[in-house]
């Protein structure tokens, strides 16, 4: 059989194999979280939130050098409307106060999705975090904002197809790597490892190109109670993975 497609690989440079150098994570379950204890889904929203606080703190501890959070899909849209303001809401207000820890921490913020669309003071928050810690290190946090990976991969398509109509690039020039500098995850690692907590196990338009060569982790915990060890537990059952690419 003849190869048509390159696999990543390894990275090197002294890097540890055993680390996922980008975990990207479903964070599913807040709403039946709530329900079993007899409280709004807005209730499940927030204690997921405090999730993402622990689990961006052991991400870090880990080495691990990009998490990317699927926050607001497409499809979330489809809410009721009452959901969605809360969304918003709790968003505005973790952006306050967490944004001045996180980058006295190290911590990149960077936007995936179609941001623009929400509310103009969000976007407006939005670009002032991303313009703060551009120039951090320690950790890249991606957050997937109105994001959906079949809107991510027509808009490359496009884009692609613009150039080629303007002469900027010749059709057949266009390649995984001509695709991969287009996609919102251009300058992020390859990724590693994708985890859906909750015990549904599908990748819901959520990095399907990325995802091509990823580990999958389905978890049965629902993400409120998904904390710092289970990340762990998570890094830890990656590094038992023996990872050929399509090889031997």
């Amino acid at each position: 059989m003849t190869a048509t497609a390159s696999a990543p690989q390894p990275e090197g440079g002294g890097a540890d194999p055993s680390v996922p150098r980008h975990v990207a994570i479903i964070m599913d379950g807040n709403g039946r979280w709530a329900k079993k204890r007899g409280l709004p889904r807005a209730a499940g929203h927030k204690a997921g939130a405090e999730s993402v606080r622990k689990v961006l703190k052991a991400a870090g501890e880990s080495g691990v050098q990009c998490l990317t959070l699927y926050a607001f899909s497409s499809e979330n849209w489809r809410r009721p409307e009452t959901e969605i303001n809360d969304l918003m809401g709790l968003l505005r207000f973790y952006l306050k106060a967490e944004l001045s820890a996180l980058h006295k921490q190290g911590v990149r913020i960077k936007i995936i999705g179609d941001y623009k669309v929400f509310p103009a003071d969000i976007v407006k928050m939005l670009e002032e975090a991303m313009a703060l810690t551009a120039a951090n290190s320690r950790l890249t946090l991606a957050v997937a904002l109105n994001y959906g990976s079949r809107a991510e991969m027509t808009r490359v398509v496009r884009t692609l197809a613009d150039r080629i109509a303007k002469g900027e690039v010749a059709a057949d020039a266009v390649d995984e790597a001509a695709i991969d500098r287009e996609l919102y995850t251009a300058d992020l690692p390859p990724l590693d490892l994708l985890i859906r907590t909750s015990g549904e196990c599908r990748l819901s338009n959520f990095l399907l190109w990325q995802a091509a060569y990823a580990e999958m982790l389905f978890v049965d915990t629902l993400w409120p109670d998904f904390d710092g060890d289970a990340f762990r537990a998570a890094i830890s059952d990656f590094a038992r993975r023996e990872r050929r690419y399509g090889g031997l």
